[in-house]
């Protein structure tokens, strides 16, 4: 289990110490909107656990997995892109190579409009 990162901006949110529009909370996980949206809906899903990417997640965390992919769901569901007639896109960035600029585990739920693939 990691301690949370003493220069991790998600940690500081979890704990306060940095304001976010939080949208959702479980024991586990934490969502919150994107400060710097790419679709009308764009939340992400973290654990409120520090690991710093997907590339560290391991077998003994699947029921954290199921926690934030639960979450995801509750989110796309409130923010009413998770029904049927619908939809939403998760995503989660590995490394610098894929945009990761905060190394934190976290999903991205994108929604509110159609999702060309491949991105634009």
């Amino acid at each position: 289990m990691s301690d949370p990162a003493p220069t991790c901006l998600f940690c500081a949110i979890v704990a306060g110490a940095v304001p976010a529009e939080v949208v959702a909370e479980t024991p586990d996980t934490l969502a919150f909107r994107d400060i710097n949206p790419f679709a009308p809906v764009h939340v992400l899903v973290i654990p409120k656990r520090h690991i710093a990417s997907a590339a560290e997640v391991g077998p003994a965390d699947g029921d954290l997995l199921a926690a934030l992919f639960t979450t995801a769901k509750a989110v796309a569901d409130a923010e009413g892109i998770g029904g049927p007639d619908r939809g939403y896109r998760l995503v989660a960035n590995v490394g610098p190579d894929a945009s990761n600029t905060v190394f934190h585990l976290h999903l991205h739920v994108l929604g509110g409009r159609p999702m060309d693939w491949p991105p634009g």
